[in-house]
């Protein structure tokens, strides 16, 4: 047990020298593509050492919630990295280039609870009911692993490929809002470079907030009053360019914006 203990701090230490350091190749040495309980074992030692660092855990994101990348990683189910504090971008704000490798924007819709979500058969309805503020939202995911050559186990380790993220400054209760129609549009300087609906979400982004409140209160990490969930993407990854000026709009919802780099 002692020699895997090593094995997966050593994972987790070389993907944290990767922010830094540049890419990593992929983490086949030490995970199969779909080890989801050793790569939960290596996110959970980083995540360990940032806390310890003194870095604040926010919430959480889904990841793979659409079913086409399920396929193509080889999996039946979504994933999750951590929200920390310092990896939030101001709505309207800028992200400065030199704090990333390979990075893509995806429009999202989050969601920010008002209650605990502890029970891990929690209903669709429960986590409906927690909600406190529904807002539009990007995320700029990332990957630490060499040209994004990941499997399953690379991205969960890896934090779920996370990054930074945006969440609009107005949020919108819940009652009455159709998620599921939502439609996605994400422009890049004017031009639209991604579209979609919500979908897109696992079926609905309360879909992914449910599975994302049964995953977590199963491994005794519940979801809290306050927490911020990203849902998943709403529409394909846009690759980002220095002096990208990204807008998500979603209907019904609102948007958010941020500029990578400058301008």
């Amino acid at each position: 047990m002692t020699g895997v203990v090593d094995i997966y701090n050593s994972a987790a230490r070389r993907l944290r020298d990767a922010y830094a350091g540049g890419t990593i190749s992929p983490l086949r040495d030490v995970l199969a593509p779909t080890d989801a309980d050793g790569a939960y074992a290596v996110q959970t030692i980083n995540t360990r050492y940032w806390e310890a660092q003194g870095r604040r855990i926010v919430g959480r994101k889904a990841g793979l919630t659409a079913k086409a990348v399920q396929v193509q990683l080889g999996v039946d189910q979504p994933d999750f990295g951590v929200l920390f504090e310092d990896m939030r971008v101001a709505d309207g704000g800028s992200l400065d280039p030199a704090r990333t490798i390979q990075p893509k924007a995806e429009a999202e819709i989050a969601f920010v609870l008002g209650a605990d979500l502890p029970d891990p058969a929690t209903t669709v309805g429960q986590v409906a009911a927690a909600v406190a503020s529904v807002h539009a939202a990007i995320e700029i995911v990332d990957s630490r692993i060499a040209d994004w050559k990941i499997s399953f186990a690379d991205t969960v380790a890896d934090n779920g490929s996370s990054a930074f993220f945006v969440l609009a400054e107005a949020g919108l209760v819940l009652t009455g809002l159709d998620l599921e129609g939502a439609a996605m549009e994400l422009t890049v300087n004017g031009s639209v470079a991604s579209t979609g609906f919500g979908a897109a979400a696992l079926g609905n982004p309360l879909n992914a907030a449910a599975w994302l409140a049964q995953t977590l209160a199963a491994r005794g990490e519940p979801l809290k009053a306050g927490d911020i969930l990203l849902a998943g993407a709403l529409g394909p990854m846009v690759a980002l360019t220095p002096g990208d000026h990204v807008v998500a709009s979603i209907a019904g919802i609102g948007s958010a914006s941020f500029t990578y780099g400058e301008g």
